[in-house]
């Protein structure tokens, strides 16, 4: 509690944090306004049976947005797909590539694209989604869409699109004037808000019987310990031992230096899952949306639920590569062999330069092939557990792991806003110092 109290002591974070609590509390504002000219509650019941195909996953990450059909029904996935499509064709194009190493400017202008694709992509996904609602009848048979036409598709492309921009926006301002990543904490705050309904439904099956009170435990302890698991591999690392020689600079002589340097485990931290399911999202959205009387997208469609094992083997397969490609992209063995010799540091037992680079790099591809299995398993858990056992608490994966990361995160970081200050962490005078988090 002293830890807490302390928060208050501090202007700026205390300025950061109600901040960044106003920008969410206009956020989940926000994800309660509905397109004009769509029937929300007609719309949640055509919806009901969606829980686990692509559309209750984008429910979840929109914290409801999406059933309802509100302005941010698209959430922050457009922006997210964006950032991937940028990322990859960094790798093919030599101007992206030399825009990535040219640093600050480098990355205001590939942020600047970023932005441009997301405009983008929001339009083409809200059109599509038009002309999904107007095909969708709840069961009933009352339309989702009273009055479809031109004047609809325009103002739901408006709408969906201008929730994306104002959302990549709010998570940007986030950044710059809160505390934690904006993107990241719009996602986070989208998953729990859904946590109350989540439990609501599965104390229902508990007094219907279709759950026993052992099972719910069970479900209780697995679900501790997965979380448990999450923390100790995110801030779990291979320390590389690293010597710095002793120096003589004007009549002041330094003694040799040994640290370490700090590899984690998990480097790419929980971008590989959001990748990968914005990416398997794409083939579902659209056989969603434009039906075709063909066996091929009937196959398409059976295969890519969330709950078939087509699905979920290659949604694994995706997780392992994105975290091999995203530790790529943020950490380069080659670059950090260069500094060390720049500073005369080396690690005993390996000559500097290259060989250096190759041992950081074999280091870095042993741990990041545990990171990504451990990614892989965490999130294809509730999918198992949906098949094997019937439950339909769907909260857990990609969403735990979502949630318990960006909370580390964000106490990381106001930990350092109090310990640059003088005042005892955020988890108390005695309590364990959070580890950051390569990004």
């Amino acid at each position: 509690m002293a830890g807490i109290a302390n928060i208050h002591k501090i202007p700026e974070l205390r300025r950061r944090l109600l901040f960044t609590l106003v920008m969410i509390v206009v956020y989940r504002i926000c994800a309660h306004i509905p397109v004009p000219g769509v029937d929300s509650a007609v719309l949640i019941e055509a919806l009901r049976e969606q829980a686990g195909t692509v559309f209750g996953l984008l429910n979840t990450f929109t914290g409801g947005a999406f059933f309802r059909m509100s302005i941010i029904g698209l959430g922050i996935m457009p922006y997210i797909t964006a950032s991937i499509i940028l990322q990859l064709l960094g790798v093919v194009i030599p101007y992206l590539e030399q825009l990535q190493k040219e640093g600050e400017l480098g990355r205001k202008k590939i942020n600047q694209y970023t932005r441009y694709l997301t405009v983008a992509l929001s339009a083409g996904q809200a059109i599509a989604t038009s002309a999904w609602l107007t095909r969708i009848h709840g069961p009933n048979g009352a339309p989702v869409v009273p009055e479809p036409g031109l004047l609809f598709t325009i103002t739901t492309m408006f709408s969906l699109a201008a929730g994306t921009i104002f959302l990549m926006w709010q998570g940007e301002l986030i950044t710059e004037r809160g505390i934690g990543n904006g993107i990241s904490l719009i996602i986070f705050f989208g998953i729990i808000d859904g946590i109350p309904s989540n439990l609501a439904n599965t104390l229902n099956l508990w007094q219907t019987g279709q759950l026993s009170a052992f099972e719910i435990l069970g479900l209780v302890i697995l679900m501790i310990a997965v979380i448990a698991g999450i923390i100790y591999v995110e801030r779990a690392h291979r320390r590389i031992p690293v010597q710095y020689p002793g120096r003589t600079i004007g009549r002041k002589i330094y003694k040799g230096v040994q640290t370490h340097l700090p590899l984690r485990i998990n480097t790419s931290g929980v971008i590989p899952p959001i990748f990968a399911s914005s990416l398997l999202s794409f083939p579902m959205t659209f056989s969603q949306f434009f039906p075709i009387e063909n066996p091929v997208f009937d196959w398409l469609k059976s295969a890519l639920s969330p709950l078939s094992w087509e699905y979920n083997t290659l949604y694994g397969i995706l997780i392992i590569f994105f975290a091999f490609f995203y530790t790529a992209v943020v950490f380069n063995p080659i670059d950090v062999a260069e500094n060390l010799k720049r500073h005369g540091g080396y690690i005993p037992g390996i000559r500097p330069g290259q060989n250096t680079a190759d041992y950081i790099d074999r280091v870095l591809t042993r741990i990041t092939t545990v990171g990504a299995l451990y990614l892989a398993v965490v999130c294809i858990l509730p999918s198992l557990l949906i098949n094997a056992a019937g439950v339909s608490f769907y909260f857990g994966g990609t969403s735990l792991l979502i949630v318990v990361g960006v909370a580390m995160d964000t106490a990381q970081q106001i930990e350092a806003h109090l310990l640059a200050r003088s005042y005892d962490g955020f988890l108390g005078p005695k309590g364990p110092k959070m580890r950051g988090r390569k990004r």
